[in-house]
C-alpha cells in the first residue's frame, strides 16, 4: 500500500514560452572543434499493447559529468531518467518510489491527464522510502510531442531538479508519420545546467540565487559536455529539445544552418518556421529540423549569455526580439554537428499539423507578476504569494478564458499551467505571427502576454506558477480549481 499524504502545499508549475529570436545575419564558417562523445541517449520504455509499465525511483547516485564525478539526484541512477515513450490511448502505470532523503512527487509536464488521484496530482507528498503508483490514461486525441516529468513537492521544487531530476515523456502519433519527418534522423536533447563544489557535490545556493534563480557553470547535453551529432549530406536532423534546467535560459544558434521549427510544447505547428536563433525558457521544449545541405565539415551549437534579470525574455511567438547577428563572443559550445555520410536529400515538408484557432473567451482575467519582502524575498501574483489553503481561481469546465499576465517587476518570468494547454494571442499588443500550442511563455518585464485557454476533460485542483523555479518555490503560484459546469 502507498503511503501517501494529502499535501499541505500546492504548486503549479509555471511554464514559459520559448523565446526565440529572428536574426537574418550570417554565420562565421565553422572552425575545427574537439566535440566529446557521440551524443549519449537516455534508456527507453515504450508500451506495449496499449500499457506503458515502468518502475521509477528517485535516489542520490553518483554519476559521470563528462570526465567529472557528480553526486545528483536520479531516476534510476541515470541522469536524465528514462525516455518514456507512449500512444494517445494508452495507459500509463508508473511505480514510482522515493529513495530520497527529502519528500517528492511527480509532475507530467505538459500531459492533458488528470490532475487529482493517482494523475498529474502535484498534492501529494511521497515520503522517503515510500512508493507511490500512478496510473492514467492518454486521451485518444492526445497531440504527439515532447513533455517530460520532473518533481514538483512545493518548496523543494528547485533543488530536486536542479540536482538532477528530470525525463522524457515522448507521445508519438501523427506528426511522426509525416514523410518527411519520418526520414529525418531524430535526437533528444536535454539540456541541463549543474554546479559542483571540489568533491563533486552541488553546493547550497546563497540567498543572490535563490532571488534570480540559481544556475550552474556546467552546460550539458543529455549529462555530456559538447557531445557529437551527425547528420548525412542531403539528410534532416529533428532535434527534440527540452531545457530541464531550474532557472537557465538557453539562447542557442548552430553555425551555418537555420532551425526549421516544426513543434512547440504542445505539439506540431502547421508548416515550419525558419529560425536563425532560439531561447528556451526552463521548462519549454521545442521540435526542430536541421538541413545537411551545407559543406562537409565540424559546425557547433552554441550557447550565448543570456540574464533574465535585464528582461530580454522576447518571445516566440512574437513581441520582443533581439536584433542584430548572433555572435560566438562569450558564447559557449554545447555540441557539434558533423557531417558523415550521404543520402539522396530529403526536402522539407511543407504542411504539418492544422492548428486550429479558439473562439472567443467568455471571461478575461489578470495576473500581475512582481515580488516583495516578506520573510525574505517573495515572490507575488497579484500581490499575494502562494498560499496552500486558498484557492485562486474557479473556472468551469468546456469553457475558454484569455488570461493577461502583466510583469511588472525586474525579472522575466516563464509563465506555466499545469493540465490544459493554451495559445498566445499577442505579446504587448502585437498579434502572434502563426498558431501553437503551449503550456510556457515568456513574460519579460514590462510585458503584457494574452494567452487563451480552453478547460476541457478534467475538473480538480491544479496549479499555475512561475518556472524559474526558485520563483515558485518562494510564492509566484497560484490554486487553480476546474469544476463542473
Amino acid at each position: 500500500m502507498s503511503a501517501i499524504k494529502r499535501r499541505k502545499f500546492l504548486t503549479l508549475s509555471s511554464g514559459a514560452t520559448a523565446a526565440i529570436l529572428l536574426s537574418q545575419c550570417s554565420r562565421e564558417s565553422p572552425q575545427a572543434s574537439s566535440p566529446g562523445s557521440t551524443l549519449a541517449q537516455a534508456q527507453i520504455v515504450s508500451s506495449e499493447g496499449g500499457l506503458l509499465k515502468v518502475d521509477l525511483e528517485a535516489r542520490a547516485q553518483q554519476v559521470q559529468l563528462g570526465d567529472r564525478s557528480a553526486n545528483l539526484l536520479t531516476y534510476n541512477g541515470r541522469m536524465p531518467g528514462p525516455r518514456l515513450e507512449a500512444k494517445h490511448g494508452d495507459t500509463i502505470q508508473v511505480r514510482f518510489t522515493n529513495q530520497l532523503s527529502q519528500p517528492t512527487n511527480l509532475h507530467y509536464h505538459g500531459l492533458h491527464i488528470p490532475p487529482t488521484g493517482t494523475g498529474d496530482n502535484v498534492f501529494l507528498e511521497i515520503p522517503p522510502g515510500e512508493s507511490h503508483t500512478y496510473e492514467f490514461q492518454l486521451p485518444q486525441n492526445h497531440p504527439a510531442g515532447t513533455f517530460w516529468y520532473h518533481p514538483h513537492y512545493h518548496g523543494l521544487v528547485a533543488e530536486q531538479l536542479f540536482g538532477g531530476l528530470a525525463g522524457l515523456f515522448i507521445v508519438r502519433g501523427e506528426l511522426d508519420e509525416i514523410p518527411e519527418v519520418k526520414a529525418a534522423q531524430e535526437k533528444f536533447l536535454v539540456l541541463k545546467d549543474f554546479a559542483l563544489d571540489r568533491s563533486g557535490n552541488i553546493p547550497s545556493p546563497g540567498h543572490m540565487a535563490q532571488m534570480t534563480g540559481r544556475m550552474g557553470d556546467l552546460l550539458t547535453v543529455n549529462g555530456q559536455f559538447n557531445p557529437g551529432l551527425q547528420i548525412p549530406q542531403g539528410g534532416l536532423l529533428r532535434l527534440r529539445l527540452l531545457n530541464a534546467s531550474s532557472s537557465r535560459f538557453f539562447r542557442l544558434f548552430l553555425e551555418g544552418h537555420p532551425f526549421y521549427l516544426i513543434a512547440t510544447d504542445g505539439g506540431a505547428i502547421s508548416a515550419p518556421v525558419e529560425l536563425r536563433d532560439l531561447v528556451l525558457v526552463p521548462g519549454e521544449r521545442v521540435e526542430v529540423l536541421v538541413q545537411g545541405n551545407r559543406e562537409p565539415g565540424q559546425y557547433r551549437l552554441f550557447n550565448q549569455p543570456f540574464n533574465p534579470a535585464q528582461g530580454r525574455g522576447g518571445g516566440m511567438m512574437g513581441g520582443n526580439t533581439m536584433g542584430g547577428a548572433s555572435s560566438q563572443e562569450n558564447a559557449e559550445p554545447i555540441a557539434t554537428l558533423t557531417y558523415s555520410g550521404s543520402v539522396d536529400q530529403i526536402p522539407l515538408p511543407t504542411q504539418l499539423i492544422s492548428v486550429e484557432p479558439l473562439p472567443e473567451p467568455q471571461t478575461v482575467r489578470q495576473f500581475t507578476l512582481n515580488h516583495g519582502m516578506g520573510m525574505g524575498m517573495a515572490f507575488l501574483i497579484n500581490g499575494q504569494a502562494f498560499d496552500p489553503s486558498r484557492i485562486d481561481i474557479q473556472v468551469a469546465l468546456d469553457t475558454v478564458e484569455d488570461w493577461e499576465i502583466i510583469n511588472t517587476g525586474t525579472m522575466t518570468h516563464p509563465f506555466h499551467v499545469h493540465v490544459n494547454k493554451f495559445q498566445v494571442v499577442s505579446q504587448n499588443g502585437q498579434a502572434s505571427p502563426y498558431l501553437a500550442w503551449k503550456d510556457v511563455v515568456s513574460v519579460s518585464p514590462g510585458e503584457n502576454v494574452r494567452i487563451r485557454i480552453p478547460f476541457q476533460d478534467y475538473i480538480g485542483k491544479t496549479v499555475y506558477h512561475c518556472h524559474v523555479l526558485d520563483h515558485e518555490d518562494r510564492g509566484m503560484m497560484g490554486i487553480l480549481e476546474i469544476q463542473q459546469a
